[in-house]
């Protein structure tokens, strides 16, 4: 009768362990792809924390936007977060919109352009050919990749601006570049972007853009390969229903700026401090 007994416990315990993989095997799994910006940080870690409290395991891509935008067409990252467009992004849309599926805009006051500090006395790009000098002939940039430094080599060009140089680096980079300078009191013109918490710490302006080379109000989307919303309602809706203001993305990016902890820890605080924001993104029938 004891055999029986152990016999019993021993399937009964293998039944529980092919019950449990054969969950693993059902859970949902997205892949979620950044690239190095504040923004684009806070929001995908933030994503990663709330998907993965309804079940899914998430898998989060950091790369430079042109691999993004290659992984997302050929289905090896699921989503993107922060496609600025209609302008700064537009090269890669022009070139792989054709597989991505829009889910939703996350911000709609997002302006990108070219930088200098409040002391500068000029106004406008118009003006930069006068003084190349105070300026050393350079507009301190980010990576070559970024969408932002393609449209300001247009910019160059639409302005007369052949005497500059677009000197690319790392958004850490660039702003230390931005310090060191106005620690000085010297001329810098820099790429630059809200939201973005230089605009906080540092008294800037943006240089007027007649020519509208960079456009007026950029707007940040979720973006998908097409189909991704058929294979995944829930998360397609999730995603679709994520805005921020201009408060909420930059508390958040401060956050992430300034804490000690890790991104997903902060993202996990920020969630907790955002609740109610935070569920009114979850779809409905998650509740049901």
């Amino acid at each position: 009768m004891r055999i029986y007994k152990i016999v019993g416990i021993v399937l009964s315990a293998m039944l529980l362990l092919a019950s449990c993989a054969h969950s693993d095997l059902e859970k949902k799994k997205i892949k979620i792809a950044y690239a190095n910006w504040l923004e684009g940080i806070a929001m995908s870690h933030l994503a990663k924390v709330v998907l993965e409290e309804h079940g899914y395991e998430v898998e989060l891509q950091n790369a430079d936007l042109a691999p993004i935008f290659v992984s997302m067409a050929r289905k090896k990252s699921d989503v993107f977060l922060d496609a600025w467009l209609p302008i700064t992004m537009k090269d890669y849309m022009d070139q792989y919109g054709d597989s991505i599926e829009f889910l939703g805009e996350v911000y709609e006051e997002a302006r990108i352009g070219l930088v200098v500090p409040e002391y500068v006395t000029i106004q406008s790009i118009s003006e930069l050919a006068d003084h190349k000098d105070r300026f050393s002939s350079e507009i301190v940039g980010i990576d070559a990749g970024a969408g932002i430094m393609k449209t300001t080599d247009k910019a160059i060009t639409a302005y007369g601006l052949d005497g500059y140089a677009l000197m690319t680096s790392s958004s850490s980079t660039m702003l230390a570049s931005l310090k060191k300078a106005m620690d000085k009191g010297e001329w810098v013109v820099i790429t630059g972007w809200t939201p973005h918490w230089m605009f906080d710490q540092f008294d800037l302006k943006f240089l007027d853009d007649p020519k509208k080379v960079y456009g007026d109000l950029e707007e940040i989307h979720a973006i998908a390969w097409k189909g991704f919303s058929e294979k995944d309602p829930f998360a397609a809706e999730f995603f679709g229903n994520i805005k921020l203001t201009t408060e909420e993305l930059s508390s958040f990016m401060t956050a992430m700026k300034d804490a000690r902890m890790d991104e997903e820890e902060i993202a996990r605080k920020w969630r907790d401090e955002h609740r109610q924001l935070v569920d009114s993104w979850i779809p409905k029938s998650a509740n049901k």
